[in-house]
C-alpha cells in the first residue's frame, strides 16, 4: 500500500512550460482550475511530455532510446468541468513536462508517497524463508482463518491413494504332477454352491445388469479431486489489459471479485527464474481494496473476475508491477508471477 509522506502543489501558466523532476516518488490526485479565469467560456487542456518506462534501461547498449510521449491529463471548463480527480504516480528522477493549451491557470495537487510500503510482495510474517524452493509451498496447503469446503482439502492427498496396488499371481509354479493329476469330484454341498453362484452370475449378466454395473463403477471412480484435475487440464492462460496474463488453475465456487471490493488472500510471489521473493500462506491473509491502487497494478487488474475458493496464476510485465524501479528482492524492470488464491469478499 502506498503510503502519503507530504503534499504537493504544481501552478501550470498558460504559455509555459513546466519542467518537473520529483525528488521521490509523487501521486497526482486532483488538477483544478485557478479562482481567477481569464476565459470564462473557454476550455483548458493539460498536457503531458515522459519518458516511456524501461525503454533506456535496457542492457542492450544498440537499443534505440524511444522518443519522448506527450498525452492529456484533462480538460476543464469554467461552469462545466472545474476540477477533476486523477490518479497518477510520477517515478523519482525522471523529468516529466506539463504545457497548457487555452487561456486560464490551473493547479496540480497530490502527495509524496513510499510505495515499497506493504506493497504485495511484501509481507513481513515469513521473511526468513524467502530462499525456499518453490515446491515447498502449495496454496492447498496453507492456513487459514476462513472457513473453508472439505472438497477443497481433496488436493492435500497423496497422488499415491488413487491407486490400488494388485499382485498377480506368479506365473509357472504348478507343478507338472499337479497338473497331471485328474480333479476331484466335487461334494453334494459343494455342488449346491456352485449352481447357486452361477445363477446369481447368470443375472448379472442381463443387459440390464450390465449397465447397472456400469453405472455404479463409473460412480465411484468419479471423485471430486478427479473432476479438479479434469477442470485444471482444460485452464487456458488468456492476456488482459497491460499485457497480464491470467490462467485459472480452480474455479472457485464462491462469489465474484470486483473492482471496489475489499479482499482476502493467500499467495506467492516469484520471479521467472522461479525464485520466490515473498508470500502469504500462513497466518493473517493479505486484505486489500481492490482498484484503489493500495497494490500494484498488475493485482488491481489480475484479481478482477475471481471467485470466492478460486486459484488464479498471474503473470505481470514491468510496466504493470515496479516498472524501473527496483525493490528489495527485485530487481528492476522484472516480470513477476504470483499464484493468488482467493479467501474471501468482504
Amino acid at each position: 500500500m502506498a503510503l502519503a509522506i507530504g503534499i504537493w502543489s504544481l501552478k501550470l501558466t498558460p504559455g509555459k512550460v513546466e519542467t518537473f523532476q520529483p525528488p521521490a516518488d509523487l501521486k497526482i490526485t486532483n488538477v483544478a482550475l485557478g479562482d481567477a479565469l481569464k476565459d470564462a467560456s473557454g476550455r483548458t487542456t493539460v498536457k503531458l511530455t515522459f519518458e516511456p518506462s524501461g525503454g533506456f534501461h535496457g542492457e542492450d547498449e544498440d537499443e534505440e532510446i524511444p522518443k519522448p510521449v506527450t498525452t492529456v491529463l484533462c480538460s476543464l471548463k469554467p461552469d462545466t468541468l472545474e476540477q477533476t480527480t486523477i490518479d497518477l504516480i510520477l517515478q523519482e528522477d525522471e523529468t516529466y513536462k506539463f504545457e497548457l493549451v487555452g487561456k486560464n491557470t490551473v493547479y496540480l495537487t497530490g502527495n509524496y508517497i513510499e510505495q515499497a510500503v506493504n506493497n504485495p510482495p511484501f509481507d513481513d510474517d515469513d521473511d526468513s524463508d524467502l530462499g525456499s524452493e518453490e515446491d515447498a509451498y502449495d496454496l492447498r496447503e496453507v492456513s487459514s482463518d476462513v472457513e473453508m469446503h472439505p472438497d477443497d482439502l481433496d488436493g492435500l492427498e497423496s497422488d499415491a491413494s488413487r491407486f490400488e496396488e494388485v499382485e498377480e499371481a506368479p506365473k509357472g509354479l504348478k507343478r507338472a504332477r499337479e497338473a497331471d493329476e485328474e480333479p476331484e469330484k466335487p461334494s453334494k454341498a459343494e455342488k449346491k454352491k456352485k449352481q447357486k453362484t452361477e445363477t446369481v452370475q447368470a443375472t448379472d449378466v442381463t443387459p440390464e445388469g450390465k449397465k447397472k454395473k456400469e453405472k455404479e463403477a463409473s460412480k465411484e471412480k468419479e471423485t471430486p479431486k478427479d473432476k479438479e484435475q479434469a477442470s485444471k487440464s482444460k485452464a487456458t492462460e488468456k492476456e488482459i489489459a497491460g499485457g497480464i496474463k491470467i490462467l485459472d488453475a480452480k474455479i472457485g465456487s464462491g462469489p465474484l471479485a470486483k473492482k471496489g471490493n475489499t479482499v482476502r488472500v493467500r499467495y506467492i510471489g516469484k520471479l521467472t527464474s522461479g525464485k520466490i521473493f515473498d508470500k502469504n500462506v500462513k497466518g493473517k491473509p493479505f486484505t486489500f481494496q481492490l482498484g484503489k491502487g493500495e497494490v500494484i497494478k498488475g493485482w488491481d487488474e489480475g484479481v478482477v473476475g475471481m471467485q470466492v475458493g478460486g486459484e488464479r496464476k498471474l503473470t505481470i510485465p514491468p510496466a504493470m508491477g515496479y516498472g524501473s524501479q527496483a525493490v528489495e528482492n527485485i530487481p528492476k524492470n522484472s516480470t513477476l508471477i504470483f499464484e493468488v488464491k482467493l479467501l474471501e469478499i468482504k
